[in-house]
């Protein structure tokens, strides 16, 4: 990775847990903790695949669950129904559905949505009313929370944290700036 100091291990990509676009040896890694029934994540959604496009191969994009539940009763839920679709390699169509459909996300819409992608149903509904992927939201809350995200969306350019209340343009000038930045 470009960065003039090493960045947090929790904002290493982990293959065996995150959901990543990308390649572990592009020069710049952008992780985001999201929430998807955050309007602002939601509003973030299209322009990070335009900045994806953009960058190409010379970034690798990480997605963490951050949901707030004290603001977002349903985010909870569907990280873990996204878990679900992801352990039937369906993370990032369902991630897509869940923003498309963001005032929809109750339980019968999550189904629908699995529903809708092919998944296996009764895996699928079992692995949701047993809670399974729980703990692994639970963990990525933990480690945003110890990397010191407040709200979401929260992105990490090579493990500076970068502020998009402002527009997704700084986090294209972000990219740009770690692009040129030497080695560490």
């Amino acid at each position: 990775m470009n960065a003039r100091t090493a960045p947090s291990p929790l904002l290493l990509p982990d293959t065996r847990t995150d959901h990543i676009v990308g390649s572990g040896m592009s020069p710049v890694t952008v992780v985001e903790y999201g929430d998807f029934e955050c309007p602002s994540c939601r509003q973030a959604h299209p322009a990070v695949k335009i900045v994806l496009a953009h960058f190409g191969d010379k970034v690798c994009y990480v997605f963490r669950h951050f949901p707030l539940r004290e603001v977002h009763p349903h985010a909870e839920l569907a990280a873990e129904a996204s878990e679900a679709a992801a352990a039937q390699h369906k993370f990032w169509p369902y991630h897509d559905l869940l923003f498309a459909h963001q005032q929809h996300l109750d339980e019968p819409h999550l189904f629908g949505y699995a529903e809708q992608l092919g998944l296996d149903l009764s895996r699928f509904r079992n692995e949701i009313e047993d809670r399974v992927y729980l703990q692994r939201v639970q963990e990525q809350v933990d480690s945003g929370r110890r990397v010191g995200v407040r709200s979401t969306p929260a992105f990490y350019v090579n493990g500076s944290a970068t502020d998009v209340s402002f527009g997704l343009q700084h986090l294209h000038e972000a990219i740009d700036k770690a692009l040129l930045a030497p080695s560490a």
